[in-house]
């Protein structure tokens, strides 16, 4: 059986430890979209990582992880994270790379910071690893192939004409020092050794794993309020953060994928610019911020702290319906443990209407949120296996919820742990 796990707003939900929970029975885990932008973080045995390339699958001995065509993929973040797992303790992490994944090159940091650097207060939160450049030059196919480090005259003619292009741009927009072409082919070939022991023909393996019956899944980054065609554009990241394009990126049919679980946090947060009429401030923000996740909200690449709002039930809605969602993973459920009272968002005012669709950005900029306030259950929830051993109120949270969106909440995770997890 195929699965994939997303996300239903704006990232951070907790994705990581779905993933990791999951992976105890599968075969295989895909990431399929992104780069080293966002990170998932997840506490286990082993103990506590924060992967942004490698499938969270990756703590499972069995498990084959492999980085998808549609990643983009940094190698010298990889070599770290291959690090860090092995000083961790996972001395052989049983990963895979697909032979046409295209290589974020040095220029696309640099671009990408340069960019945040003009724009200055109109900046779009960028985390500044090159991940719009990245995507610019695949859709423009100026792209470097991790197959083009076994040809080394195409590898050159490549960088060399991508760079001609750069160095206009960077002498006359950006007023900053030129590429040197040789300079950046002497750097990445330097990779070309250490990569070619993990490349595979995807497609072909994963529509062999496919016949084979394996037990894949797919794992998504950020989520369905970032994709470019359907979020909260411009603030959205640059590849697809839905379910839908899990088959492009992993290289399988659409048809494939059964199941797909989409995370979404009992609460909302956000890193970077952009619409978010939930959101808090204040004191009030601060206090959710230091209970949330495992450490307090904070952006697990950039560790900036994350903007905090209510549960948004229309956001998580549309999340849901982009997403194709069969199963809802409700996480950090535990951190509104201390409130009194849990405000929830379930309805947007504009311009005098109360709507409860997710509008395009213009609008979603003008709108309030209308809250219904539930009661809290004031016990901490941590430990609790089973749903109906909850106190009521958190079960009634649950059931409002999952009422509002009008999808089934599946998982309920009330810690961070591994372990931490109902089914319902």
């Amino acid at each position: 059986m195929v699965k994939a796990i997303v996300g239903a707003c704006w990232g951070d939900e907790g994705k990581g430890k779905i993933t990791d929970m999951l992976a105890e029975n599968a075969d295989i885990v895909v990431r399929f979209q992104g780069g080293s932008n966002a990170g998932h973080t997840i506490i286990n045995d082993f103990g506590k990582f924060a992967l942004h390339q490698i499938p969270s699958g990756v703590f499972n001995p069995s498990t084959v992880n492999i980085i998808g065509t549609g990643v983009a993929f940094n190698i010298p973040y990889f070599i770290k994270e291959l690090k860090a797992l092995k000083e961790g303790g996972i001395k052989k992490p049983n990963i895979l790379i697909s032979d046409r994944v295209e290589i974020l090159m040095p220029y696309h940091i640099l671009f990408d910071t340069y960019e945040e650097e003009r724009l200055s207060n109109k900046q779009f939160g960028s985390t500044k690893s090159g991940i719009a450049p990245f995507y610019s030059d695949k859709y423009a196919k100026t792209g470097i192939q991790i197959s083009h480090l076994f040809n080394e005259k195409i590898l050159m003619e490549r960088i060399a004409e991508a760079c001609e292009i750069k160095n206009i741009i960077l002498e006359h927009l950006y007023r900053k020092p030129s590429l040197n072409p040789k300079a950046i082919f002497d750097e990445v070939i330097e990779y070309r050794d250490f990569v070619a022991p993990y490349l595979i023909n995807i497609v072909e393996y994963m529509h062999k794993a496919i016949k084979d019956d394996k037990n894949i899944l797919l794992e998504g980054q950020l989520g369905a309020l970032k994709d470019p065609d359907h979020g909260i554009f411009p603030m959205t990241t640059s590849s697809s953060t839905l379910a839908g394009f899990a088959s492009v990126g992993a290289g399988i049919p659409a048809q494939s994928i059964e199941k797909v679980y989409t995370v979404a946090k009992a609460y909302s947060s956000a890193v970077g610019a952009g619409a978010f009429v939930s959101e808090i401030f204040g004191e009030e923000a601060h206090q959710l911020r230091i209970r949330g996740g495992d450490a307090g909200e904070f952006g697990a690449t950039t560790g900036r702290p994350r903007r905090m709002g209510w549960f948004d039930c229309v956001a998580a809605r549309y999340g849901c319906m982009l997403q194709g969602t069969t199963d809802v993973a409700l996480t950090a459920i535990d951190v509104l443990s201390y409130l009194d009272e849990i405000p929830v968002c379930t309805g947007y005012e504009i311009d005098g209407s109360v709507t409860k669709e997710f509008p395009v950005t213009p609008l979603l900029e003008a709108a309030q949120p209308v809250y219904e306030i539930l009661p809290g259950w004031k016990t901490d929830v941590k430990g609790i296996t089973s749903f109906n051993e909850l106190p009521e109120n958190a079960r009634k949270y649950v059931e409002f919820i999952e009422d509002k969106i009008g999808y089934p909440i599946t998982i309920i995770s009330n810690g961070p742990k591994r372990n931490e997890i109902i089914y319902r």
